[in-house]
């Protein structure tokens, strides 16, 4: 099948595309305008099939190199593809989901020298096959383990599955009289939520980026990027800072003082998140990741399964094996996207 891979300029045109598309939160266009105001270039491309009909896209982040490597070129969550008619969970088999990102790659590959196009895919393991010129990649940046909440369950479904202790642990929290939970609205009530991160980030010994990163998230990305933070006598204790698509809600960022983990804060404020998700109608809350830690284990106790996407895929150019086998460049520049 021929496709046809063309830029795209139009913001609201890209938004829209994506949303209908099922595509993750980060594959909006504000996810990009964010990482361009900070080291890294964003470019938005569309796919289209012989009759014309939109079949994919992929917002792909571009990190320059030092000479003769070019840069690498990375797709957050993408590329997007359309979504089979009678069911919304997989991908339209026509084209293959593969064929898109091939069509990405071959589109960059003739646009610019890159050591390699990397896609992470937001689907489920084995539902994303590709030919054999891509690798699987040595340094993912988004791991592939994570927990997803089904949105379609009702409450008591979604309550049942958590552990014993979650059960009780939301339900104690909930009723804390102390504890007011409500949405940040301004850049000085996200700038408190910064201070509880900050403390976060000394507590649990994890890096930040500058302050001026989060506020940016917040402003480009907008009503996409919502966040609640949970108060006690006026001051944030707990926060959670949110990305969403029309189907797909992604944790980016949270934190907790020690006033917020006397209450367990983060079981009431995660709880009402999980409902004002809901009622948008957004069918996934991905918890953004497994990866064996304290919080890894926090985040089990809110279902009794986990999920396994498709991983990360090199598309390799020239210069690889030197990003791969030998530049600590490379653990730099992915380290540096770990943070989202």
């Amino acid at each position: 099948m021929t496709l046809t891979v063309t830029p795209c300029t139009d913001r609201a045109h890209w938004d829209a595309t994506v949303k209908r598309l099922g595509g993750h939160p980060l594959q909006l266009w504000g996810w990009g305008e964010l990482k361009s105001a900070h080291r890294w270039s964003a470019e938005r491309v569309l796919v289209t099939d012989a009759a014309g009909e939109i079949v994919g896209a992929c917002q792909f982040l571009t990190r320059k190199l030092p000479a003769p490597l070019g840069g690498f070129v990375y797709a957050p969550r993408g590329p997007v593809v359309a979504r089979d008619a009678g069911d919304p969970d997989r991908p339209a088999q026509s084209p293959a989901p593969g064929a898109v990102a091939d069509a990405v790659a071959q589109y960059v590959r003739g646009t610019r020298r890159a050591v390699a196009v990397s896609i992470e895919p937001d689907e489920d393991e084995g539902m994303f096959a590709l030919p054999a010129t891509w690798r699987e990649a040595k340094t993912p940046v988004l791991p592939a383990r994570t927990l997803i909440l089904d949105l379609r369950k009702d409450e008591d479904e979604l309550i049942a599955n958590m552990t014993k202790k979650h059960r009780q642990y939301v339900r104690k929290s909930g009723r804390e009289v102390s504890l007011e939970i409500r949405k940040v609205e301004t850049l000085a009530q996200l700038d408190e939520c910064l201070e509880v991160y900050h403390a976060t980030s000394e507590r649990a010994d994890f890096g930040l980026h500058e302050d001026s990163y989060y506020r940016d998230a917040f402003t480009m990305l907008g009503e996409d990027s919502p966040v609640w933070a949970a108060y006690v006598e006026g001051k944030v204790v707990a926060f959670l800072f949110m990305a969403k698509s029309d189907r797909t809600a992604f944790e980016l960022y949270g934190g907790m003082d020690e006033v917020g983990q006397r209450l367990r804060a983060n079981y009431a404020l995660k709880w009402h998140v999980i409902r004002e998700m809901k009622q948008l109608g957004i069918t996934r809350y991905d918890f953004g990741g497994l990866i064996n830690d304290g919080v890894t284990t926090f985040k089990k106790g809110w279902a009794s399964h986990e999920n396994l996407l498709a991983g990360s895929w090199d598309r390799p150019g020239p210069g690889y094996t030197i990003w791969t086998e030998g530049l600590p460049l490379a653990k730099r520049v992915v380290r540096s996207l770990r943070r989202r």
